[in-house]
């Protein structure tokens, strides 16, 4: 059986715009980080380093579960997701300046599969393509945690408006925000998708 994000965890990502708290589980990433303009060529090289690299997990995984008996032998490659902050200048500035953004771009890698089929397909893929940033390449864990989550329909540089209504039902419930660090789940293509209809899910981590 395929497994499909959308379909096993409906919850995690989520097309409702109605804001809700979620206990995320823990999860696993390939992972690249960087700093600067998300309109800039640094984020679009990250991206075009990180597709290849889960498309081959994604195959090596698929091989390897063919003659097996598993309740998932093949996946649908996650969503890119980014998370955000800003360097310690930024941080000191009365003003957004996007040249100061602190980001981790990345993409998740299912639980079942195995570590070293993930290590093979790197190692596969940096002999098969020309990928500078390859050795950049991180793969991290997030533990399970409490989040604030929301579906925003629109341009990112209208992202606050979300937030807001986030912030009001977290406060509601009478947790709190733990930093100003938010996660971004990608569920448009931005290059396809005109800005007001881009669907992102706004994530953050509460207590």
């Amino acid at each position: 059986m395929k497994y499909e994000s959308r379909k096993q965890e409906k919850d995690l990502y989520s097309t409702k715009k109605k804001p809700v708290l979620l206990t995320i589980p823990k999860q696993r990433f390939i992972s690249l980080p960087g700093v600067g303009d998300p309109n800039k060529d640094g984020f679009k090289q990250r991206i075009q380093t990180l597709y290849p690299v889960a498309y081959g997990i994604k195959m090596a995984y698929k091989k390897f579960a063919a003659d097996k008996n598993l309740e998932f032998d093949d996946y649908v490659v996650f969503p890119l997701e980014g998370v955000w902050s800003l360097t310690k200048k930024g941080q000191q500035l009365d003003h957004l300046d996007k040249d100061e953004f602190s980001y981790d771009v990345m993409i998740r890698v299912p639980d079942f599969v195995p570590d070293e089929i993930i290590k093979s397909a790197i190692e596969s893929v940096s002999v098969k393509k020309n990928l500078p940033l390859l050795s950049e390449l991180e793969i991290k864990e997030y533990p399970q945690m409490e989040v604030g989550q929301i579906l925003h329909v629109g341009k990112y540089d209208d992202e606050p408006a979300s937030f807001k209504k986030l912030n009001q039902l977290v406060e509601a419930s009478g947790k709190k925000r733990v930093s100003k660090i938010h996660r971004e789940i990608y569920l448009s293509d931005a290059r396809r998708v005109a800005p007001e209809k881009l669907k992102t899910i706004l994530r953050y981590r509460i207590e």
